[in-house]
């Protein structure tokens, strides 16, 4: 029998793991090479005086689609990490032009309908014809991301077909909401989504109403332990699996032969394979993992340099004293919030008055600080590093707009209770291998989207395949997962290798206790 074929990951992120579980109960063998000391790409853990965090993403949506890998691996995802459904999901707080509201969003949707006709009669009605259109557009679209979409033809053929009426180039996110809805809060309410995204709703594709859509229809989810806490778990279960797990091994650069990836190169030392999977930044990985002649015309260096790119993030991470009596995510809009968003997108400057969301997942999980003490996250999305802001200098001023925002919630003494605090700027982020510190990648409008993404086999290269949220079919957790079954299932058929999500009968589910998967998870969470 051939011997097996290796596969170098370049990075431990959520598309990464899920791809080397994949291959590796595929018949591959399988090394995943991650630059951090942990897995988790952007969202690793950052942990300091018992206090834990996620570095990004803090909740999840969508878990059948992870469900579908676990179980193809004969894991049920329980046990990798507990999931907890979130009711209400978030509370959106407006202020401002937009008028004084608190707003807690739910699953229950007669309950949900009634709160928006309490913001004004009649949009509870229009959430309602909303949920019922946008039920058949993600059932349309799910053909589109579950396959790779290499040209137009893909588009036009097959199952693939139903979508296009749902593609209207003309139109936006906010400018289809706001033929719906009549109040401003309510239309603000269903397309901040496009946040998830990076983009402005009044830019964002309006085939992305399915965002919302999926969190009023699926729910929204918190791991036990953090999103961080589902990653250590995913990696755990690959390397149960054989898979080989080198942290603090950043790669700096793919090897060829001719056009045919033959190994990557760490800390100075090429090691051979047969296929590099990449999940670093995608255009950050192109232009210093790929010699630019190889790569495909549209993504050479003067190629990259010119397209659009999502916003950033100023993050920080609080040690506080105390429980806060704060929902588990809070969304505080700006007073002027279009104003706002031309700042990040079109301005590039930082906000006198930014948005912000926060985090506080202790009192459902209170493993995540000591005893007595509560750890919060907190997001501002900013311009990514096209701005040239200068972050150190606006820290402080945004650490002030930060403690503010906490008191008008309800928050007493807040700067008196920060025991500690860990801060990220789009400049950090530009400095840990993500182009322009644009953290939720290529911007996904109609010219950067489907074929126009970085494709799940990079064309004109073999051996060379992405998957991440900068490939197609785009961000997000549940469609990063959606990407490394794409790319799995190709990346299986060149080999020769049955893919494991294609067998006719998927495996016997092992216990936690042969696998010993669940236990780890649940001790990191501790």
């Amino acid at each position: 029998m051939a011997s097996p074929p290796n596969v170098s990951v370049i990075g431990a992120g959520p598309g990464g793991l899920t791809a080397a579980m994949l291959l590796a109960a595929s018949g591959a063998d399988v090394t995943i090479w991650e630059a951090e000391d942990r897995p988790g790409g952007r969202s690793r853990r950052i942990s300091f005086d018992g206090h834990h965090f996620d570095c990004g993403a803090t909740f999840f949506m969508m878990p059948w689609v992870l469900d579908e890998i676990t179980r193809a691996c004969g894991l049920r995802l329980s046990d990798v990490v507990p999931m907890h459904r979130l009711d209400p999901m978030y509370r959106l707080v407006f202020r401002g032009n937009l008028d004084e509201l608190q707003l807690d969003t739910t699953q229950d949707l007669d309950l949900m309908a009634a709160r928006l006709n309490q913001v004004h009669p009649g949009d509870g009605e229009a959430f309602l014809a909303f949920m019922r259109e946008n039920r058949a557009k993600l059932k349309a679209m799910t053909p589109i991301l579950r396959q790779a979409i290499r040209s137009p033809l893909d588009l036009v053929s097959g199952s693939t077909l139903n979508a296009a009426r749902y593609i209207k180039p003309w139109e936006s996110v906010y400018g289809n909401l706001s033929r719906r809805f009549t109040d401003e809060r309510s239309r603000l309410a269903m397309c901040f989504q496009s946040k998830y995204l990076g983009m402005s709703p009044f830019e964002c594709p309006s085939l992305f109403t399915i965002l919302p859509f999926i969190e009023y229809e699926y729910g929204v989810w918190h791991p036990e332990g953090g999103i961080n806490a589902l990653l250590q778990g995913l990696c755990d279960a690959c390397e149960q699996m054989g898979v080989t797990v080198r942290t603090g091994a950043p790669v700096d650069s793919i090897t060829y032969r001719g056009r045919k990836a033959t190994g990557v190169v760490v800390d100075g030392r090429e090691h051979p394979c047969d296929h590099v999977v990449i999940n670093a930044d995608a255009t950050w990985a192109m232009q210093n993992l790929i010699p630019d002649s190889l790569r495909p015309s549209g993504w050479t260096d003067r190629k990259i340099e010119r397209k659009r790119y999502s916003c950033s993030t100023w993050m920080s991470y609080m040690a506080i004293d105390g429980e806060l009596d704060l929902p588990h995510h809070t969304i505080c809009f700006s007073a002027d919030y279009r104003r706002n968003l031309e700042d990040i997108t079109t301005n590039l400057t930082a906000s006198d008055d930014p948005s912000m969301y926060f985090c506080n997942p202790c009192p459902l999980d209170p493993g995540m600080a000591p005893p007595g003490k509560s750890s919060l996250y907190c997001l501002v999305p900013t311009p990514n590093q096209r701005g040239r802001v200068d972050w150190k200098a606006e820290t402080p001023r945004m650490r002030t707009a930060v403690v503010e925002q906490l008191e008008r919630l309800g928050v007493e003494d807040a700067r008196e209770r920060i025991l500690g605090e860990r801060i990220i700027t789009p400049a950090d982020w530009e400095a840990s291998r993500i182009h322009l510190g644009a953290t939720f990648n290529i911007a996904h409008n109609l010219g950067q989207m489907l074929h126009r993404r970085p494709q799940n086999r990079l064309q004109g290269l073999d051996g060379t395949w992405m998957v991440g949220g900068g490939t197609h079919p785009g961000s997000g957790l549940p469609v990063i997962f959606l990407a490394s079954q794409t790319t799995a299932r190709m990346l299986c058929q060149e080999s020769g290798l049955t893919c494991v999500l294609d067998e006719d009968r998927l495996p016997p589910l092992r216990s936690s206790a042969e696998v010993a998967v669940g236990d780890r998870a649940r001790a990191y969470a501790r």
